[in-house]
């Protein structure tokens, strides 16, 4: 099999990146940098320089292509220009925070209702899946959708709220004895998802005809409450977390950032139903539990100081917030 990545070193990428490989893949791994793992060809180009990559690609096809850097219908409209009649297979990573908020039914399949009024990002991926799903419709354009939910690997534990660089801040908090933030009561359930379980799912679809023309999500089946997993976490750092409990609401009001990450995805309880892809791919099983996949995620974290990038406003902001809601609750 032929396949080429636009990007291929993020936490999805990566992990079926080195996976492809491991199983034979011809990769193709086209990148800004021209970086990526071994055993796949390097092409250093922006796939947003449309002459550029035109120019590279124009004699070369390939089995599948996955581009997982497309965020915006503009992106999606180049990439059916430049891949129309040179794929098999065309992979779009689109995003289970597409689907409808708030739920109207708690559990999760590929037809519920796709609706974010939260979250630009989620409406961008809305609007790609549309034309991508007309281009099959009305040019036989061979897409296959697959909608990840927040997956993870061994380079950032994931959280539900932090500053702009990234969840280290939280960790640091918990190692400190301060108190962390966690939306609403903490008991919203949550589904995460180990990359190399979303590898598992994404390896199985690369080259499948049964899922042209198809949308489907690769999460874990695990769920859990929000108070669990930041307990996991603490576990996982050898201390007891603290935990602030305060609303959705008001956390997005006083941090408007937050609206589309909470209010658009992580303040709703979520449980997705994995049948189409155990139906696509038979012998898909997601196996790493989530304090399994944090506890690696920590170790690797605390072993890599590059990963461990303080966050001095986004601490200031949960100091002030903490205590301004402690003494509101206290005072009233």
């Amino acid at each position: 099999m032929k396949a080429l990545f636009i990007g291929g070193t993020g936490t999805i990428s990566s992990a079926v990146s080195e996976l492809a490989i491991q199983n034979g893949v011809e990769l193709t791994l086209l990148t800004r940098s021209g970086k990526g793992p071994e055993g796949a060809e390097q092409i250093a180009c922006d796939i947003n320089d449309e002459d550029t990559a035109f120019s590279i690609l124009k004699d070369r096809s390939f089995d599948v292509v996955a581009d997982f850097v497309a965020f915006r219908p503009e992106q999606v409209e180049r990439d059916i220009r430049l891949f129309q009649g040179k794929t098999e297979q065309y992979i779009f990573i689109s995003s289970a925070s597409a689907y409808q908020k708030p739920l109207v039914h708690p559990i999760i399949t590929e037809s519920t209702p796709l609706y974010n009024p939260y979250w630009q990002y989620s409406r961008d991926k809305i609007a790609c899946e549309t034309l991508l799903m007309a281009a099959y419709r009305s040019e036989g354009f061979p897409v296959t959708i697959v909608r990840p939910s927040h997956t993870y690997g061994d380079r950032s534990v994931p959280v539900s709220i932090h500053g702009a660089n990234g969840s280290w801040q939280i960790l640091a908090r918990m190692l400190e004895g301060k108190p962390v933030i966690v939306h609403g009561d903490g008991l919203s359930l949550w589904t995460f998802t180990h990359n190399t379980d979303f590898a598992k799912g994404f390896w199985g679809l690369m080259g499948n005809p049964h899922a042209i023309g198809e949308a489907v999500h690769i999460t874990s089946d695990e769920s859990l409450t929000w108070n669990a997993a930041f307990s996991a976490i603490g576990r996982a750092l050898g201390v007891e977390p603290i935990l602030q409990h305060i609303s959705s609401d008001l956390l997005s009001a006083l941090r408007p950032e937050l609206l589309g990450t909470l209010l658009g995805d992580k303040a709703n309880s979520v449980q997705f139903d994995n049948t189409k892809i155990k139906r696509l791919v038979p012998d898909f099983c997601a196996t790493v539990r989530f304090d399994q996949g944090v506890r690696r995620t920590v170790d690797y974290v605390r072993a890599h100081p590059e990963c461990q990038k303080p966050d001095p406003e986004f601490d200031a902001w949960c100091d002030r917030v903490i205590k301004a809601y402690s003494s509101c609750i206290f005072h009233f």
